[in-house]
């Protein structure tokens, strides 16, 4: 099993932050690689980023990587959150796993980061030697991650919002844990 970790919203003063972990099982993450750089190319895009793109954009990516082998798990809370105490809550409580093979953050993230997530983790047991900071446009999963932060954030800001809740309601069946604000959503 390999994590992919992204959030969306955590500059904000207003609405809420999220805390992405998307899941991709050992034997299949470099196929999930493959196919979501083939979905690029056929979308005619170089590399998924949700601020990058529009709507139009965000909606034929997402409904393209739908039924690919992964599940999510998110955290989401109010702003202004304080990150440090918020990413270090929601990793240590969505992390259950133990066979985890690497994790994977964004690199544009400070060290402190980086250095909290191998605490939690070592803190549970799994090796900090498989904690890497890598750039989301050399790594497809992570461009993954990033665009299920932004659905989720953005389902959570505007429930209503035509987009955000068709694509959030066909993504339901892949989010497997929600934290709410520290507490249990569903």
């Amino acid at each position: 099993m390999e994590v992919f970790i992204d959030e969306s919203g955590i500059h904000k003063q207003t609405d809420h932050s999220s805390i992405a972990l998307v899941y991709v099982t050992c034997g299949d993450a470099e196929e999930v690689a493959w196919r979501i750089n083939e979905i690029e190319q056929r979308l005619g895009i170089k590399a998924f980023h949700w601020a990058e793109y529009n709507w139009k954009m965000r909606v034929r990516f997402l409904e393209a990587v739908h039924s690919l082998p992964f599940s999510v798990k998110v955290a989401l809370v109010r702003n202004p959150v304080d990150v440090p105490q918020w990413f270090e809550f929601s990793v240590t409580h969505l992390i259950v796993e133990r066979n985890i093979r690497k994790v994977v953050i964004d690199g544009k993230k400070p060290k402190w980061e980086e250095r909290r997530l191998k605490k939690v983790l070592r803190d549970k047991g799994v090796s900090v030697s498989k904690v890497r900071g890598v750039r989301d446009e050399s790594e497809p999963c992570l461009r993954l991650a990033d665009a299920l932060a932004g659905l989720l954030r953005s389902y959570w800001d505007n429930p209503t919002g035509p987009h955000a809740k068709r694509l959030y309601a066909l993504y339901q069946n892949k989010i497997t844990a929600r934290f709410m604000g520290g507490q249990t959503a569903e």
